[in-house]
């Protein structure tokens, strides 16, 4: 049983796993888009969404971080510059994961993993307005009925021309 045990194995070792994922996310920063299979794209992502989070505060402990997974320095420097300032208003979700067709060798799920570009939008509260908030109630002015009289008298007068130009 694996009770307590996060995360997939995905046929490997637990030393080979954890650098084939530490060069996945090297290789995802430095293009922002990387195709890979289903299951290995959803770990990818947790990796990379943590990457990213650690890059909004950019100071040295963040950096030293971000160094522990990808070991190249122009992209730390990248990520540091472009892309987690994108990002900076966002609270999490910076990447999305496309279903693909089935690999043809051996037909197994593939998937595009990329970052989201749309601007971000906060939700905001949903807040019932007070009395002072309220829009104040505009009192319609009434109709003059004599206004509303001629224009009835008008209207049945056509109609009797008509009845009787037939």
């Amino acid at each position: 049983m694996r009770h307590n045990k996060i995360g997939r194995r995905l046929g490997r070792t637990p030393t080979h796993r954890v650098h084939m994922m530490r060069n996945m996310v090297t290789s995802f920063l430095e293009h922002e888009k990387v195709t890979t299979t289903i299951t290995r794209a959803k770990e990818l992502r947790r990796d990379v969404e943590r990457v990213i989070t650690m890059a909004k505060t950019d100071d040295l402990h963040s950096r030293r971080q971000v160094l522990k997974v990808v070991h190249d320095r122009k992209i730390v420097a990248k990520l540091f510059e472009t892309i987690a300032p994108r990002y900076q208003d966002r609270p999490g979700g910076y990447t999305r994961i496309i279903r693909l067709n089935p690999r043809v060798g051996d037909n197994a799920p593939m998937s595009i993993i990329e970052l989201v570009e749309e601007e971000f939008t906060p939700k905001q509260k949903k807040s019932t307005p007070t009395a002072k908030e309220a829009a104040p109630v505009v009192a319609e002015e009434p109709v003059e009925e004599e206004v509303v009289a001629e224009v009835v008298e008008e209207a049945t007068e056509e109609v009797t021309e008509e009845k009787s130009a037939d």
